[in-house]
């Protein structure tokens, strides 16, 4: 059996092989990516709920907000990006350490911070839609008389 030849235990790197600062930095930003993109979804909610009470507290239709369009579209953004890094840093370690991505450490924070993303992408791509989507009866204004 020749032990030279099979991978680094934990996959770390092996002789010639060095963890790039890139590689860290793609690593980690799948988590965040996650975390940020369910978060800015949420915020298309308190945008849409604060313009509806400005509304009414004026009296009047106000302009729809622009950063409801950008946390809409920013939401499925981030989370298609994390999914997308995910798979190209799972190849990466694959091709160049031998290594499934799970068998390292950043490769294991990784991996376990894309899932969450893949299950909201549902959820910001609705909230994405709706921001979009004719709302037949608007916000009602109340007496305003």
């Amino acid at each position: 059996m020749n032990l030279s030849a099979s991978p680094p235990p934990d996959g770390c790197p092996g002789p010639g092989r060095r963890r790039t600062p890139g590689t860290l930095v793609a690593a980690l930003w799948v988590p965040f990516a996650t975390v940020v993109g369910v978060a800015t979804s949420w915020q298309v909610q308190r945008i849409d709920s604060e313009w509806v009470d400005r509304q009414q507290a004026a009296c009047r239709h106000l302009p729809f907000p622009t950063a409801e369009h950008v946390a809409a579209w920013t939401g499925p953004a981030l989370g298609i990006s994390a999914v997308i890094v995910c798979v190209l840093l799972a190849r990466r370690f694959r091709r160049r350490h031998g290594v499934r991505l799970g068998g390292t450490g950043w490769g294991l924070v990784t991996y376990i911070g894309a899932w969450p993303a893949v299950l909201t992408i549902p959820l910001e791509l609705f909230l994405l839609y709706a921001t979009y989507s004719p709302v037949d009866s608007g916000p009602v204004l109340g007496d305003c008389g």
